[in-house]
């Protein structure tokens, strides 16, 4: 399991990225039609405010490696929780 430091930090970015998501958006969209002022602005805010600072993570362990995306955990509690059944769906594969 990650370090709980390093989850609340991700997940204080992640709030962080949600409040502060529209005034980037526009700020952005003032920036491409050439306004300076805003590129200034945008400088201004803080660098976890960026969505690109996230880091997918796994729900149950935070383990920030082979993370599925449609389920939103790693590769190796999916492995537990698919052979336990807990998984709606999902069958071992054989051939």
């Amino acid at each position: 399991m990650a370090r709980l430091s390093i989850i609340a930090r991700e997940r204080k970015r992640e709030k962080l990225v949600a409040l502060q998501a529209e005034k980037r958006a526009d700020l952005k969209k003032r920036v491409k039609d050439g306004d300076i002022e805003a590129q200034a602005l945008l400088d201004k805010l803080p660098r976890n405010g960026s969505k690109v600072r996230l880091r997918n993570r796994c729900k149950l362990t935070g383990r920030p490696r082979g993370y599925m995306r449609k389920f939103g955990i790693s590769r190796v509690t999916f492995r537990e929780l698919a052979s336990a059944g807990k998984i709606p769906g999902v069958t071992k594969a054989s051939w």
